[in-house]
């Protein structure tokens, strides 16, 4: 048995552990803190780290810019922040959004001459600035891998910026206490999202034994919450440690693999019909598991029977779950294809849909009903 695993992060978890391991913000002596408007301050992880850092003398500057869906713009106006500052290391900490502008700040800081989407393309001449990653939502696995998925300025259009070299966080911390801010819904999308890399990264062609032992125990803890998942229900502390480590399980298999057709598709429903990304995922499963069934039903049973349910079920429930209501119309069913129809993701499955054939999905799901 062949396989093989990338994963540099040193990951903290535990209630507390950011205080627990204060010595690793000993980075240099001004740090950026990259966070959106409010949940960083609401959960507490941006106060823990604040007293961190004064415990430890380390000045620190806050750039809370961050919205979801992370424009490139923001992140480029981060980097410049960073460096007027003199920041030597930057530390995220929010959801996906915080945590994948702190990777792309990281390296604008490093190289203040770089602008907007130069990012993607040039060769940067100085290393990215050391980061941090502090997740206050389970759902993206950022913390554990080196993509950072970003808007482009007046485009509805997402690109993913990724470095395996200097893209990856130095350290990362896993407090389940900073999640338990999150209203119940927004903690299902999340789950939605997590299960979707976990389900991903199973059926990819690059997966491999001990990537699908990290989706797929991540995949059945997701799933089982998903399925139960009753709106008032109250989420215990417990459980909302689980989904953290599930999400990560997930994170660190698309580290290897990388994301499935959902994602892409998703991504439309997201910017343009603001569908929160996990739902916006979801969305997608019957039609996703039904076509790699196709392509290697042995692969997809052996997801099920990770998960611990019946494909039929799960492709039910995934969906119902997600609760996207949309209507779509041909023209723009058109133009969400020929958006998204040159993402990598499609060849990431047992079965690699075809142009016409995302344009069938959306009709499927979203069309106009001409009756």
């Amino acid at each position: 048995m062949n396989f093989s695993m990338f994963m540099p992060v040193d990951l903290k978890s535990g209630i507390g552990c950011v205080k627990e391991n204060k010595s690793c913000f000993a980075l240099g002596g001004h740090a950026l803190l990259v966070t959106g408007r409010h949940a960083a301050k609401a959960c507490g992880a941006q106060e823990d780290v604040i007293a961190v850092l004064d415990d430890l003398g380390i000045a620190h500057t806050v750039y809370d810019c961050i919205g979801e869906n992370p424009l490139m713009s923001v992140c480029h106006a981060g980097g410049q922040k960073a460096h007027a500052v003199g920041a030597d290391f930057v530390i995220g900490i929010g959801g996906g959004s915080a945590m994948d502008a702190a990777k792309a700040i990281a390296a604008y800081a490093a190289n203040p001459t770089l602008s907007g989407e130069a990012l993607m393309t040039a060769n940067r001449e100085n290393r990215s600035l050391p980061i941090i990653l502090i997740p206050t939502t389970a759902g993206t696995g950022s913390e554990v891998n080196p993509y950072a998925v970003l808007t482009l300025d007046g485009q509805d259009k997402k690109w993913t910026f990724k470095d395996y070299e200097q893209a990856y966080a130095k350290y990362a911390f896993l407090d389940a206490r900073y999640t338990a801010s999150l209203s119940e819904k927004y903690t299902l999308s999340c789950a939605l999202d997590a299960f979707a890399h976990c389900a991903e990264s199973y059926l990819s062609p690059k997966g491999d034994a001990l990537s699908r032992m990290f989706a797929g125990w991540g995949a059945r803890i997701l799933y089982a919450f998903i399925r139960d998942f009753k709106a008032g229900d109250p989420i215990s502390l417990e459980t909302r440690e689980q989904l953290l480590y599930a999400s990560c399980a997930g994170g660190i298999a698309i580290n290897k693999t990388g994301t499935g057709f959902p994602h892409p598709l998703g991504y439309n429903i997201t910017l343009m019909r603001s569908v929160p990304h996990g739902a916006a995922c979801g969305a997608f499963y019957r039609e996703y598991l039904t076509y790699n069934e196709c392509g290697d039903a042995a692969l997809c049973k052996a997801l099920y029977d990770a998960i611990g349910a019946d494909g039929e079920e799960i492709k039910t429930v995934i969906p119902e779950k997600a609760d996207v209501r949309l209507t779509l119309d041909t023209d723009t069913i058109a133009l969400f294809v020929s958006k998204v129809k040159g993402a990598g993701n499609y060849k990431n499955s047992p079965y690699v849909i075809n142009e016409q054939e995302m344009t069938e999905i959306y009709t499927r799901l979203f069309g106009e009903d001409d009756a």
